[in-house]
């Protein structure tokens, strides 16, 4: 009689099957996540420049972000920027496309700046003080940044060419009607990235505009 009746109150209490187990959520809920909150701009960031030995503003960027890491500066600093534009070189012949710093010497770091801060960065290697009178340094305007990082961002849709070419110089031509064609460099377009060649046709001087990239220097 005993065992019968712990049987009974055993099948009770036991969950049905596919049931969830007690506690857990019901089923299809979605599970309960801290959505992480983004980190409040500092509304008292600038920007500003700092002067470094030309050829080592990489390594000045690496160490002052080490720098700001180090001494437990990171809510007082935000970007750390090097002024670059792709620029497409013609190579034997082939194109590639390199960074370029466009201000050399010059790092923009976005920051508040205060008297430590002023002394973590100006203490950097290769750096060799801020841009501004004295000891004053002075932040960049909106105009100035917004200027910069335009040209940054519109040089990576078009890169531009790097100019290898002197007027009266001898080309050969690589490509279109005039392929294998040797010429001489009258005039150079920078912006539109084209210039003028003189080729000799049946015996005429005759001017032919092409782009950079159809054109490569005679060794």
């Amino acid at each position: 009689m005993m065992a019968d009746e712990l049987e009974q109150t055993a099948a009770e209490q036991a969950p049905e099957a596919g049931a969830p187990p007690s506690g857990a959520p019901p089923s299809g809920a979605p599970p309960s996540e801290a959505q992480p909150a983004e980190p409040a701009r500092n509304e008292n960031f600038k920007w500003y420049i700092l002067h470094a030995y030309s050829g080592f503003e990489r390594k000045v960027r690496e160490s002052i972000e080490s720098r700001i890491e180090a001494f437990g500066l990171k809510d007082k600093v935000g970007r750390v920027m090097i002024p670059t534009e792709p620029v497409t070189e013609i190579v034997n012949g082939k194109k590639r496309t390199v960074e370029r710093v466009f201000l050399p010497g010059y790092v923009l770091v976005e920051m508040e700046l205060d008297n430590h801060l002023w002394h973590v960065l100006k203490d950097t290697p290769k750096v060799t003080g801020f841009l501004g009178t004295g000891d004053k340094p002075v932040a960049l305007s909106e105009e100035e940044v917004s200027s910069i990082l335009f040209r940054s961002e519109t040089a990576k849709e078009k890169p531009r060419m790097k100019i290898k070419y002197e007027k009266g110089e001898q080309v050969r031509i690589t490509d279109g009607p005039f392929a294998n064609f040797n010429g001489v460099v009258d005039e150079i377009n920078e912006d539109r990235e084209t210039m003028k060649i003189m080729v000799t046709i049946f015996g005429r001087s005759t001017p032919v505009e092409l782009e950079f990239s159809k054109v490569e220097k005679i060794e």
